[in-house]
């Protein structure tokens, strides 16, 4: 099986930098990120309209390109991970995590057995097709490859941060800057910042503390230098909806001015 770039780059203490796919469908956009110097692309089914099918022909093509793709479902459960898992997505991107409880079944889900209890799909695009998918070799290596984020997105999430951040089988910590702002009743104030920092600053601590991956999502160059500047080595730029609409207001104003 084709071992996962990301998790390769991390472990190497090399910064990894992403950006969103939100309305893009078709797969060449992979090659077009990769040819623009990005690391990574996450694609989000939470919050946009991608199909299985969709997710299955980019995952298909980001190993080809060994180009990685981390994938947001639509919820963190066994369903969704074990689909996306056996049509060869290696990172997945875990939304409102709220408990160690919740924690521990992703891990479940994630891993065969005796780590977890990751179902057998047989032969899929997760093994490339090749060999026997029971072999104890494959699942251990299958094991080693996986990637899990987990995100942080209400205030009572961060009860458990300290026990999720210590969880074998939990790579990476965030947080959901938009739904723990509304969770904490600071959208849209002028406290939304500062209160939001201080929370990403205690997923930082917690990932420094346990020695786990801390991921941001940032919006401009200067947020991306300041975190990765305090430790943070996976970051997700905008998206390309956000770099597509900024880039054309530009032009266009330019033009017309």
């Amino acid at each position: 099986m084709r071992p996962n770039a990301m998790r390769a780059g991390l472990a190497r203490g090399e910064v990894q930098v992403g950006t969103w796919i939100n309305l893009v469908r078709n797969p060449a956009i992979l090659p077009l990120l990769k040819a623009a110097g990005l690391d990574y692309a996450r694609i989000d089914m939470e919050h946009s309209s991608p199909s299985i099918e969709t997710i299955a022909a980019m995952a298909l093509l980001a190993r080809a390109l060994d180009f990685p793709i981390a994938v947001r479902p639509p919820v963190a459960n066994r369903e969704w991970i074990t689909r996306l898992l056996d049509m060869g997505v290696w990172n997945l991107h875990c939304p409102q995590v709220e408990s160690a409880k919740h924690a521990a079944e992703i891990v479940a889900a994630t891993r065969y057995a005796p780590m977890g209890l990751r179902g057998n799909g047989g032969l899929t695009p997760a093994t490339d097709f090749e060999g026997s998918s029971m072999s104890p070799e494959r699942r251990a290596f299958a094991n080693q490859q996986v990637f899990v984020t987990v995100m942080f997105e209400t205030a009572a999430a961060f009860d458990d941060l300290d026990e999720i951040a210590a969880m074998d089988g939990i790579d990476a910590l965030t947080l959901g800057p938009a739904d723990l702002s509304q969770d904490l009743g600071v959208m849209g104030t002028p406290e939304q910042a500062r209160v939001v920092d201080e929370k990403r600053d205690l997923v930082l601590a917690a990932a420094k503390k346990h020695g786990k991956v801390c991921a941001m999502l940032v919006s401009t160059t200067e947020q991306a230098r300041r975190w990765k500047d305090a430790g943070v080595l996976l970051l997700a730029y905008s998206s390309e909806i956000e770099v597509l609409q900024s880039s054309l207001r530009r032009a266009v104003a330019a033009i017309k001015a």
